[in-house]
């Protein structure tokens, strides 16, 4: 809690206004960001979440991931918090739900979406646990892997290739074909599409998401060209201009699952580089403006979001499952949002 402390003393809620830098572990942390920021730091970073408290650590205060305190927290994700309730109701065979063996159903409770879940976390297949959902993947769904991806979606393949790549496989062969085919899969426009459809739509975020995840040393001269052409889809697009005004797009959820709102929109296009793109600025004055007087954010809705603005509804709703309360404040949501924040002030 050391750097934490430096900041504990601000009741009032910003720093004062001035550029001053302290150094960490040869790590420039500039404290113009953290004028903005109220009291949400030390928050953020309580021992009841760590896999709060590792990403709040590294992403907001620069800290190499060799800190004591980083590989501490990230050393106990799997015992305490979130990533503990998740691993504790996996069964022996690597699956969650009794008596369901689908990798993909019930949505949102069986094994793909804990296997999500738990590499948003930061947990890797050095944990018993993610290593066995892993296996599940490479023996259920990619073992046969041209059928799969012949009658693979975006939102699957994508969301696997994340998942995969953030649990340590980025250089297996067939975490490389995912890639291969989510390049292969855009659009002329620039976007991606789950459906027979000649352009992309924004709700296809998950090529990008998956981009975001392979270190870019591992970019291919193929994977860079679609991850700018895929960058200015968004752009483009304000990040939220297609068609009608879309209610959910601008409610902030976690869990996403497959679903799009400016909360990922912008988590993913400023991870992307492109945070000091002028073309970000309404989706930026919204998450803003969405940000409570306590430098909070809120868990506006969970997924499937039927509520105002949706225009849809569903004949059989799947389970929703969330890590925080409806309507109260996230911790993922504002440690995302001061990710953001943080980027464009850098940017």
């Amino acid at each position: 809690m050391e750097l934490a402390g430096r900041f504990a003393d601000i009741q009032e809620g910003f720093l004062p206004a001035g550029f001053l830098e302290r150094r960490s572990n040869n790590t420039r942390v500039s404290t113009l960001f953290f004028r903005m920021i109220p009291k949400p730091m030390d928050w953020l970073l309580e021992p009841d979440q760590p896999a709060v408290r590792y990403r709040a650590l590294v992403d907001l205060l620069g800290r190499p991931k060799d800190d004591a305190e980083v590989k501490e927290a990230h050393g106990i994700i799997a015992e305490r918090g979130w990533g503990h309730d998740i691993l504790v109701q996996q069964r022996p065979d690597g699956h969650w739900m009794r008596g369901e063996d689908s990798l993909y159903l019930p949505k949102y409770t069986a094994t793909n979406w804990r296997a999500i879940m738990l590499a948003d976390l930061g947990l890797t297949a050095e944990h018993a646990g993610v290593r066995r959902a892993a296996e599940l993947y490479f023996k259920e769904w990619l073992s046969e892997m041209e059928r799969f991806l012949e009658e693979g979606e975006l939102c699957i393949v994508g969301n696997l290739a994340r998942t995969l790549t953030a649990c340590g496989y980025a250089d297996d062969p067939k975490v490389k074909r995912l890639f291969e085919w989510i390049v292969q899969h855009q659009k002329d426009d620039g976007g991606w599409h789950c459906f027979k459809s000649d352009s992309g739509t924004l709700d296809c975020w998950e090529g990008l998401a998956a981009y975001n995840k392979l270190p870019r040393q591992r970019w291919t001269r193929s994977i860079k060209r679609s991850a700018e052409r895929g960058a200015e889809f968004y752009l483009d697009r304000r990040l939220f201009e297609e068609g009608r005004r879309y209610g959910p797009w601008f409610r902030f959820h976690y869990r996403n699952h497959y679903y799009y709102d400016l909360f990922v929109g912008l988590d993913m296009i400023t991870a992307l580089g492109c945070a000091a793109d002028k073309r970000l600025n309404r989706a930026l004055d919204i998450l803003k403006q969405k940000r409570r007087s306590d430098g909070r954010w809120v868990l506006d809705a969970i997924h499937p979001d039927l509520a105002g603005g949706a225009g849809y509804s569903l004949k059989r709703k799947p389970v929703p499952v969330s890590l925080e309360a409806k309507g109260k404040p996230s911790k993922w949501i504002t440690l995302t949002c001061m990710r953001v924040l943080k980027r464009v002030e850098e940017a």
